[in-house]
């Protein structure tokens, strides 16, 4: 019989409702079997002094996307361009360190950030990366700038560089083939292994048509556990219930677009943007198809799910989900565990239809630090009163909604601590969510919204995933102060598995 792994960690302050004064923690064979105080501690194979570490369960990012971020780690940052020269000037810089028939893969320019808000030709592109191809995801990723060469290679006119939606998607592909299988697994890897070094121990990767290949779905899935986090597939496609099953997805649900974005002006809202055209954005699917999808997946046995930022669009998806309850019942819809994907534009009546119908909100409280409030891109894109009724996360929370917290990297950075002090300190006062529950959103709230009911805590049967943190800036409620030094995570443990250690 082979003998069982045990672990002693002590010296450690423990952040556990099972036992709030523990020092010491046992576990066995990737599980907690023991919690209290080091004093009375257990004997084991091996004991890890933790000195005075605060630790918590480990964070789970409930929507990333992996290459794309693994590219942002080591690719051009034009989060802080303020102009188009700056970009291009930026491009140049870049450009002139990547091969001749590479392309040039940069990220997070926001030209709601800019005075004057024009954007740079095609062939101004051109000739800012000396010939090289260009592609420059907008801060959404529903948009980007390309160059004449990706633009002609998806059959688009040239000329102006903006493409979004579908001639987005088209020039995205043709950026991201051109990687090779190493580049991609190379990119993967490092997105994980950062993930990792924040005390991230599981992901939920959103891919599908548009968004990604086959290919760098399952490619990214091969990797998840091997001393990495581990990673739960998402794949968007409509209809497509028993592919996820085939690719090894969780679920039928992730990006599976309902609606674009607000930065692009491409959300399906009810009433129209106020800049750029104007007009009310995109919407690609129609209630009965949303029923039909979800039923797909009840069929299935996958979970479903939509994104849906724009109040129209996430109308749309709720009348899909009351049409499928009409079908099978209520009961069969709840027992899927189905979600959507940021859930910006709710409202009361919307969102007790969430609680109605069991579904999770898998959101993203940076997007609101970002551009949330009076006087940033959402205020400019729908109007200040819009603009503060966006992102109400604690009302979701207060109304019962299951949350879960996530990046949605590369559009923010992978930063956990970040996502709570969002959700703790909105822009708008109103939705405030008190620092422990916006905490089990990014812990605990990930596990569920992937089916996985025994961790996310800390205590006795539960598995042993946790993080341990330096607190610099001290504790208050059990958790680190989030309005001065950061906590800087010193281990990383997944199912007792240690994939992260300084």
């Amino acid at each position: 019989m082979q003998k069982r792994q045990e672990t002693l960690y002590t010296h450690g302050r423990f952040y556990s409702a099972a036992d709030p004064r523990a020092t010491a923690m046992l576990v066995r064979d990737g599980r907690i079997v023991w919690l209290g105080d080091a004093a009375g501690a257990p004997s084991a194979d091996r004991t890890v002094d933790l000195e005075n570490g605060l630790v918590t369960p480990a964070f789970v990012d409930a929507h990333l996307h992996a290459t794309d971020t693994g590219l942002a780690i080591d690719g051009l940052d034009l989060a802080d361009v303020r102009a188009r020269n700056e970009l291009l000037a930026a491009v140049e810089r870049f450009a002139a360190t990547r091969p001749a028939d590479g392309v040039v893969h940069g990220h997070g320019w926001d030209e709601s950030t800019w005075a004057d808000q024009t954007l740079p030709t095609s062939a101004e592109l051109d000739r800012a990366a000396a010939g090289r191809r260009v592609y420059l995801s907008q801060a959404s990723v529903h948009s980007a700038l390309a160059s004449t060469a990706l633009l002609a290679a998806a059959g688009l006119p040239v000329g102006e560089s903006l493409v979004k939606e579908d001639n987005h998607h088209a020039v995205r592909a043709i950026a991201l083939n051109a990687l090779t299988g190493a580049q991609r697994t190379t990119a993967q890897r490092a997105a994980l292994a950062k993930a990792a070094s924040l005390g991230i121990a599981a992901v939920h990767e959103c891919g599908g048509p548009g968004t990604s290949s086959e290919a760098d779905f399952t490619s990214l899935l091969a990797l998840g556990g091997q001393g990495l986090p581990q990673v739960f597939g998402y794949w968007g496609e409509l209809g497509g219930a028993l592919k996820a099953r085939e690719l090894g997805a969780v679920g039928a649900a992730g990006d599976l677009y309902a609606d674009g974005a607000l930065g692009s002006r491409t959300a399906s809202v009810r009433q129209p943007f106020l800049d750029g055209h104007g007009g009310c954005g995109e919407a690609f699917i129609t209630a009965e198809q949303a029923a039909e999808h979800l039923l797909d997946c009840i069929t299935v046995g996958v979970q479903g799910g939509f994104h849906a930022i724009g109040d129209a669009a996430i109308e749309t998806v709720l009348e899909g989900f009351a049409l499928a309850a009409k079908s099978v019942g209520v009961d069969a819809v709840r027992e899927g565990h189905h979600r959507v994907e940021h859930v910006e534009l709710i409202d009361k009546p919307m969102i007790a239809r969430m609680v109605e119908f069991g579904v999770t909100a898998s959101v993203q409280p940076v997007f609101d630090a970002l551009w949330g409030g009076p006087d940033r891109m959402y205020a400019q894109r729908l109007g200040v009163e819009r603009s503060m009724a966006s992102n109400p996360i604690g009302a979701m929370h207060a109304t019962g909604v299951q949350l879960a917290f996530g990046s949605d990297s590369p559009v923010t950075a992978l930063d956990p601590w970040a996502m709570v002090a969002a959700a703790v300190t909105p822009r708008n006062p109103v939705f405030r969510m008190g620092v422990r529950a916006a905490f089990a959103a990014s812990t605990r709230g990930g596990w569920r919204a992937a089916g996985v009911g025994d961790a996310g805590v800390l205590a006795p049967g539960q598995s042993a995933t946790f993080a341990v943190w330096e607190t610099p800036a001290g504790v208050r409620e059990g958790l680190p102060v989030l309005d001065g030094a950061s906590p800087v995570c010193r281990r990383t443990t997944v199912h007792g598995e240690t994939i992260y250690e300084v």
